[in-house]
């Protein structure tokens, strides 16, 4: 069953840019070894909530939870975790998917 992962991220502009997006070239390699599936990346972005307004938002599709978790548990994505946080706040959410079923 596939499991989304979202994220919304808030960028300090006084840290700047460089080492955020050394990681957004360095993450998306890692992710699709894992079978994730970028749906959307856009900094386009309408907040309908004026307390939270994240500069960008990612959803990411993998084929399982276990796919997702060993993604982000690997020592590749272990070795430039740093880089996002060090130089963003981004909050992630994990969301599997229900069968036909359970939308009833």
């Amino acid at each position: 069953m596939s499991c989304y992962f979202l994220i919304d991220t808030y960028i300090d502009e006084k840290n700047g840019r460089g080492l955020y997006d050394d990681y957004i070239r360095k993450v998306k390699p890692i992710v699709e070894s894992f079978g994730g599936e970028y749906l959307l990346r856009t900094e386009s972005i309408t907040s309908l909530n004026p307390s939270r307004n994240p500069q960008r938002v990612i959803v990411i599709r993998f084929p399982s939870r276990e796919r997702l978790d060993s993604c982000f548990a690997s020592e590749e994505y272990r070795a430039i975790m740093h880089e996002r946080t060090e130089s963003v706040d981004a909050r992630a959410l994990i969301a599997e998917q229900m069968n036909e079923e359970e939308f009833a």
